[in-house]
């Protein structure tokens, strides 16, 4: 079954090439105008397929339980973030004299949000203080644990891990800090007995309540979260490399004049752009080249 997906427009189509550059082997595919994934969902085993034509979105679907279908209408405006409108982020945003000539460049760009938010906290603690391809290295081993996907479909096979799956097996695949290692394993046993839970009806004050006492979770991962799990508009991370890096390259700078920015000088600039900041986040992740 396939179908439009309607959307407040503009839209901008680089939410394609971040959930690309992030898209885990045998989970994922994805490419500048299309994202697939399997998923589980209440009623069973399915898949999805979003594509970009330049002017309509169009979500192929494939379901054990056709009754799934709203919930899986549901997880993927929220991940594609149709109902934002842009014109107001853009609007805020085209008012800071750097951001001007970007904004006009891209606009509609969308904030990229998750189908699974236990699946985006574990992704967000493997990716800390590590660049992108290197979390979807590590990713990509963690599949190893996963289950196979009775819907198949070209390169999907399996799901992403469950928590229970990381918690029991993780240490056989995950490598790095061993602190880090436990902390992973720590959180997915307790999004797997269910003490911990988070989830869209969240707020920023909840997560962090949730999270920031967890250790191995910090100010970074709870701000990831609330910008891809509650589609958080004003989420601005100042300690990220690629913000600091798209922020002076956007300026002018050269790289290495860029990593010497100091957080404060970020905060700074960015303080007048709420509440549209995670956005800005974005387009600072973009010029960086982080997607």
């Amino acid at each position: 079954m396939t179908f439009a997906l309607p959307f407040t427009p503009p839209f901008e189509p680089g939410i394609f090439g971040f959930l690309a550059a992030r898209a885990v082997a045998g989970v994922e595919e994805a490419d500048s105008a299309n994202y697939a994934r399997t998923i589980l969902l209440p009623g069973g085993h399915g898949w999805f397929r979003v594509s970009w034509d330049g002017h309509a979105l169009w979500l192929e679907q494939d379901l054990e339980d056709p009754t799934d279908a709203a919930e899986l209408l549901a997880r993927v405006r929220r991940l594609f973030n149709v109902d934002h409108d842009p014109v107001q982020a853009d609007t805020a945003l085209s008012a800071h004299a750097l951001l001007a000539a970007r904004v006009a460049a891209l606009p509609g760009i969308r904030l990229p949000g998750c189908v699974d938010p236990a699946e985006i906290l574990i992704r967000a603690m493997i990716g800390q203080q590590i660049t992108v391809a290197a979390a979807r290295t590590a990713l990509n081993q963690l599949v190893a644990l996963s289950t196979p996907s009775r819907l198949p479909h070209g390169t999907m096979t399996h799901f992403f891990p469950s928590p229970s799956e990381v918690a029991s097996h993780g240490r056989n695949i995950l490598r790095g800090p061993q602190r880090r290692i436990d902390s992973i394993v720590a959180v997915a046993a307790m999004l797997s007995d269910g003490s911990l839970q988070l989830g869209p009806g969240d707020t920023e004050e909840s997560l962090a309540e949730k999270l920031l006492p967890i250790a191995g979770i910090g100010p970074w991962t709870v701000g990831y979260v609330a910008m891809r799990v509650l589609g958080s508009s004003d989420i601005f991370l100042p300690g990220d490399a690629a913000v600091r890096n798209g922020y002076g390259l956007l300026r002018g700078d050269s790289l290495a004049e860029a990593r010497t920015i100091k957080t404060q000088e970020l905060s700074t600039m960015a303080a007048p752009l709420a509440p549209w900041r995670s956005y800005l986040t974005l387009h600072l992740w973009r010029d960086s080249g982080g997607k």
